[in-house]
């Protein structure tokens, strides 16, 4: 008997290692994916993919995508509330999740090879077409990444209740996150300028190089996202399997703006996100034009392939010691050290490189405690408006990372028209106000932004762990005395509940300063 427990056990934690190993594996694809989306598909935009149209005409045609692609991220934003809602409502076989990393990973990714392709080349045959049918590819593409994304850290609440356990999903999934996005900072110019080569003779970048980037990218998008599909399992803890139904839109957008701590953590993150993606968007330009060492842009990549690395791993252990308030205000402050430097010294090579390890190595930090206080909040609005919207709840932080892509768009875009770093342009062509432009795009209000995530995180968030543990126990309790059963269940009764829990993780925050 004592040898059949042991070896139960023993299958079980393999079956436990291996869950999580594939989880892991599907944020490395899904970040690198975001990366290839977000920021190096302006750079395909404005670099090559008008290459063969006349100056003047590019540039008219680079400022129509670059809007347009603003305004189609900026009006999905609202509807990924809408498609969590959909993941929260979804019942198969498979679990709620699962099917949505299968059909959004294989979706998205072929959409994404059809993009960077040119359309197949209609770019160079009908402009008018091109952008007709860039505008359906761009939303539909879109929006199943979003199902993709928002079903995988809608997991996380599925996988465990407990804070800490999530800490180590969500820790796992930043350390893979962090090798996929900036893996792709590293491998983006010898991926693009090597199949030029192999394509063309020149080392120049072109089409044929960012098409193979694209297949690339799209190849590790699918195989990641089916090693979630195929390598995770669902629980059914008490409190999911007697939550109340999810509804539907109205009652999934309700239970968001109910939700105070959610949108507090969400506005902090939010401009955090802005600050971040503008600035990592543009690097690229920092190196290109005013360093004039575009080579050395690889650099960047590794140093925040190497923070990443570092402190994915280490932010449950330091967490286990220092509370997430304290984290959060520690990776801002070094930020803000960063962005100043930046500013100064952006035409000293050995500072910029300083700079950017003050910018980087806080980034983890930063977004897992933004995740971790986003997911306890499912609690904290279960025991408040009685609804437990686990995939609703999560889809706000790609939301705001839609937000912060968008506008990161927009810079990119209003960059390089603005200071005439298209086409072929050198560092050599750079004015001084083309250099000013940049610096208060890439520095300045990014550097503004930070400040005001950071006094809204200080001031407004109150969830912590010590909230969540009493949030947690006030539930049980109420699913013990059988309060958490009726869909008719007035929530009334509990709206006074997570005060009173806000009041103790307060002073349990007091008491740990």
């Amino acid at each position: 008997m004592g040898n059949e427990q042991t070896l139960a056990s023993g299958g079980a934690q393999r079956g436990k290692i291996g869950q999580r190993v594939a989880y892991a594996f599907g944020n490395l694809g899904q970040s690198a994916f975001y990366n290839a989306l977000s920021t190096y598909f302006i750079v395909y935009v404005t670099s090559c993919l008008f290459s063969g149209v006349e100056k003047g005409v590019a540039a008219k045609l680079i400022g129509v995508i670059t809007s347009l692609v603003v305004i189609i991220r900026i009006a999905e934003i609202f509807i990924d509330p809408l498609l969590g809602n959909i993941v929260d409502n979804t019942t198969t076989k498979w679990g709620r999740f699962r099917p949505w990393q299968f059909l959004g990973g294989l979706v998205s990714a072929l959409l994404l090879v059809v993009i960077y392709t040119g359309m197949f080349g209609l770019v160079n045959v009908n402009t008018t077409w091109f952008i007709v049918l860039f505008v359906i590819c761009f939303v539909v593409l879109d929006v199943f990444y979003s199902l993709r994304d928002i079903s995988y850290w809608g997991m996380i609440p599925a996988l465990s209740s407990d804070s800490h356990e999530r800490s180590t999903y969500t820790a796992l999934g930043s350390f893979t996150g962090s090798i996929g996005y900036n893996g792709i900072t590293v491998v983006v110019i010898p991926i693009v300028t090597y199949f030029s080569w192999v394509f063309t003779g020149s080392h120049a970048e072109s089409q044929s190089g960012w098409t193979a980037f694209g297949i690339i990218v799209g190849l590790l998008g699918i195989l990641t996202a089916w090693s979630v599909a195929f390598g995770t399992k669902e629980s059914q803890s008490a409190l999911r399997s007697k939550a109340q139904k999810n509804g539907g839109p109205l009652q999934a957008f309700k239970a968001l703006f109910q939700n105070d701590q959610l949108l507090w953590v969400a506005l902090s993150y939010l401009l955090y996100a802005i600050a971040n993606v503008a600035t990592t968007g543009v690097l690229i330009f920092l190196f290109k034009f005013v360093l004039d060492n575009q080579a050395a842009y690889s650099m960047t990549g590794i140093i925040a392939l190497v923070a990443g690395l570092v402190m994915a791993p280490l932010y449950p252990i330091l967490n286990k010691r220092i509370p997430r308030r304290y984290l959060y205000i520690g990776g801002m402050t070094s930020m803000i050290i960063a962005y100043i430097m930046l500013g100064i010294f952006s035409n000293n090579m050995i500072m910029v490189f300083v700079a950017l390890v003050l910018f980087y190595v806080p980034g983890t930090m930063i977004q897992m405690t933004a995740i971790l206080s986003l997911t306890d909040s499912i609690e904290y609005g279960q025991l408040k408006n009685g609804k437990r919207n686990e995939a609703v709840t999560l889809s706000v932080r790609p939301m705001l990372d839609k937000i912060g892509g968008a506008m990161s768009n927009g810079i990119v875009g209003f960059i390089a028209i603005a200071a005439g770093m298209t086409g072929d342009a050198t560092a050599a062509d750079m004015t001084a106000a083309n250099i000013n432009t940049f610096k208060t795009c890439a520095f300045y209000v990014p550097l503004v932004l930070i400040v005001l995530s950071l006094l809204v995180f200080m001031f407004k968030v109150k969830i912590s762990e010590k909230m969540h543990d009493d949030i947690v126990k006030q539930l049980e309790a109420k699913l013990a005395a059988g309060e958490i059963e009726s869909d008719d269940e007035s929530s009334a009764d509990v709206e006074d509940a997570p005060a009173e829990a806000a009041g103790s993780g307060a002073a349990a925050s007091g008491s740990a300063a």
